[in-house]
């Protein structure tokens, strides 16, 4: 359970710092205290049910995503609704990133013996 609540504080922290956002930002965010926040990030204390969702809410992330680490159809979705409104060339600038990144992942993933 333990090494549960950390990776779950893992991910809070990612997609928070992701958002430029500091611990303060998602307590307002999500109704929640800054205590709150900070004792989710370091894994100590599990979180409520409806505290998971507020924060969920907030992040824009799925509670499949933080509970377990998998990207949920959900979250996907809400990747799509934003490329659909790229230009062509953006679309095109975006598949090469994509690519890109990738590649590199892959390359990490095998140079560590990664399956």
């Amino acid at each position: 359970m333990e090494d549960l609540l950390k990776q779950m504080g893992t991910r809070i922290y990612e997609r928070r710092k992701q958002r430029r956002w500091t611990q303060e930002k998602l307590a307002e965010e999500s109704g929640l205290t800054p205590q709150t926040i900070s004792t989710a990030e370091l894994g100590k204390k599990a979180l409520r049910p409806e505290n998971i969702i507020k924060i969920c809410d907030a992040l824009e992330i799925s509670a499949d995503y933080l509970l377990s680490g998998r990207v949920a159809k959900g979250d996907i979705t809400g990747i799509s609704d934003k490329v659909v409104h790229l230009t062509s060339k953006q679309y095109e600038c975006l598949a090469e990133i994509i690519d890109n990144f990738l590649a590199a992942v892959l390359d990490r993933q095998h140079d560590n013996g990664e399956p």
